[in-house]
């Protein structure tokens, strides 16, 4: 346990007590259901823009691609620049106005207006599912967190961290939540920056870092440059850690996953909806994608520093983050041992060990070794703040998602239809006690993972991969039915369970992880299972949309209005400034986004 100062202490209430003031100040203003769930519609672009990033920029991001950094290396940056940026631009310039334009108050709403009601409904349900899941992720890394920096019981932990979010978000609802997540966005860089910087020093910079994880590459079997290149050994998914060749990433990650999130998930969507225009909700995810290409600097980096770091090299050579020779890194050979400790038996207290007799890494306390491995008082407490908001970002914002989602297109529609607004405001703080309640028991199943983003992933397989083949068939095939959408995706979430009933990562046991339907093949990597997972649903539910679609009754054009493209007016930015202009903002963002690709290539 890490003893710390009263600095430290200070720096983190100092954080709570804004977070609850943001809160109580503006409950004041929340009148209706409206204010509470899409604040009004009334927030300008930059705020909105700098809360689409960091609703996603949850614990399971910052511990989770600090630990995908300690595992894969600079190849996770493909998370941003293949998996995040397209997309970003894609539903900037293309799908806002039509999320906007509908006035639909959230996703599966849309879904509404564009097929039928049980459309609504299964998204409705499986949104639900997925958004306690991954909040139950951050859960899950809070309390880890909590328990490894503090001391206190994993439990305690939980349900502290829980109660803390509740009030806010009880108090002030989504506009709460969006300026807290400003708050944190900039609590994350100010915490982060420095460990980036204080761990490069200690390798000696950017080139030292490369030299040790050249060693480490060579002692796992790969290439020396396999953790520092993304794209220079996807030729074959035996060349590289990630365990996925170039066609598995592309499609997989940068199609499937990537713009099934960012242009489906009501999690960020809703971030976008509550800005004060049109105009301002297309530069939203623009403005997001800005800071968005920077933060691998600043979150990967810290997991493939903990691999080489020497553990007498920090601030506290005694703690808990020097790895002991009992508790050695994947492999007894390479130069240094690193950081990041293996993952404990919790009835033995034993390091685990994989299929192979090798033993498994807790990827997952690579950033918060870093972090007591470098940070003195003071800045421990900063960085300790950091993790704290990111925590706090990610939960809300899947806590804000879930209560809009539940009330608007559950029960509303079939619980209680035309109720007075009064009473769905009342449900919707109801539905936030019971989301964080049910958030709680999702950290439990967390727990089986040692990389909380692989399965954050495999949710999204399940869930968004189908989802955006629906949505890409209907917001630009106006042939696609209510039946063929209302198919497409159960026979496609179907597949997902399939293919990874019948699969398993290398050195996994049949179980959560797969196989439990039989092992027919094996991937390199739990990503690798992951990404054809995506693939199989997307694949599946598109196909199967077409072919329902093509034998049922589709809808009179007059009534896709606004909702298809080629029927739908195309929005006129020619009176505002180059720079306001969503296609202009994402020129710049794409150039630069292919410049760092071929930087790290």
């Amino acid at each position: 346990m890490t003893t710390l100062g009263w600095v430290d202490y200070a720096v983190m209430a100092l954080y709570f007590a804004f977070v609850l003031g943001i809160g109580a100040a503006l409950r004041r203003y929340v009148r209706t259901s409206e204010d509470f769930f899409l604040s009004g519609r009334s927030i300008p672009a930059w705020v909105t823009g700098l809360a689409f990033i960091s609703a996603n920029l949850g614990a399971q991001e910052v511990i989770g691609m600090g630990a995908s950094g300690a595992k894969y290396g600079i190849a996770t940056s493909h998370f941003y620049w293949i998996g995040a940026i397209p997309a970003m631009v894609f539903i900037g310039l293309f799908m806002m106005p039509f999320y906007y334009g509908s006035r639909a108050r959230s996703v599966p709403e849309y879904l509404k207006l564009r097929f039928d009601e049980k459309t609504r409904a299964l998204n409705a349900v499986s949104f639900a599912v997925m958004t306690v899941f991954s909040s139950g992720i951050s859960l899950y890394a809070m309390g880890k967190l909590l328990h490894l920096l503090l001391g206190w019981s994993f439990d305690l932990s939980i349900f502290v961290a829980a109660g803390v979010v509740l009030a806010y978000i009880f108090l002030g609802g989504l506009t709460s939540a969006i300026y807290n997540e400003v708050l944190q966005f900039f609590l994350i860089v100010l915490g982060f920056a420095p460990l980036v910087f204080l761990g490069l020093r200690a390798v000696g910079g950017w080139s030292g870092l490369v030299a040790r994880l050249a060693d480490h590459a060579t002692a796992g079997g790969f290439a020396p440059g396999a953790y520092t290149h993304s794209w220079a050994f996807m030729g074959h998914a035996s060349a590289n850690p990630v365990g996925v060749e170039w066609f598995g990433l592309v499609m997989g990650l940068g199609f499937v996953l990537s713009f099934g999130y960012w242009c489906t998930d009501f999690l960020v969507v809703q971030r976008a909806m509550a800005a004060n225009s049109m105009t301002a909700a297309r530069r939203t995810p623009l403005i997001a994608a800005f800071p968005k290409m920077l933060f691998p600097f600043l979150v990967i980096l810290p997991g493939m520093l903990a691999l080489v770091v020497s553990p007498t090299s920090g601030v506290r050579p005694a703690d808990p983050a020097a790895v002991t020779p009992s508790s050695p890194s994947i492999t007894s050979t390479t130069s240094t041992v690193g950081i990041v400790p293996p993952k404990l038996d919790p009835r033995s207290g034993a390091p685990l060990r994989d299929a192979a007799g090798r033993v498994v890494l807790d990827y997952d306390l690579a950033t918060p070794m870093m972090l007591l491995h470098f940070f003195p008082a003071g800045l421990l407490g900063l960085g300790l703040t950091a993790l704290l908001a990111s925590f706090m970002s990610g939960m809300a914002g899947n806590v804000t998602a879930f209560n809009t989602v539940w009330t608007y297109d559950l029960y509303q529609s079939y619980v209680r239809p035309g109720a007075p607004d009064a009473h769905y405001l009342a449900m919707g703080r109801f539905a936030t006690v019971a989301g964080v309640a049910i958030s709680v028991v999702a950290a439990y199943v967390a727990a089986s993972f040692n990389n909380i983003m692989d399965f954050l992933q495999l949710v999204f397989a399940f869930v968004n991969a189908p989802l955006f083949a629906t949505f890409a068939l209907g917001m630009f095939w106006k042939r696609t039915t209510g039946h063929g959408a209302f198919a497409g995706l159960v026979a496609g979430t179907l597949a997902a369970a399939v293919h990874h009933g019948l699969s398993l990562p290398a050195g996994a046991g049949v179980g959560v992880k797969g196989g439990y339907l039989g092992v027919v093949t094996t991937f390199p990597s739990e990503l690798a299972q992951t990404f054809w997972t995506a693939i199989v649903a997307w694949s599946t539910c598109f196909v199967v949309t077409i072919l329902v679609s093509l034998v049922t009754k589709a809808r009179a054009p007059d009534e896709l209005r606004g909702l298809v493209y080629g029927l739908t007016p195309k929005p006129v930015d020619t009176a505002l400034p180059w720079y306001e202009r969503p296609v202009a903002l994402a020129a710049v963002v794409l150039t630069a986004t292919v410049l760092l690709n071929l930087v790290f290539f």
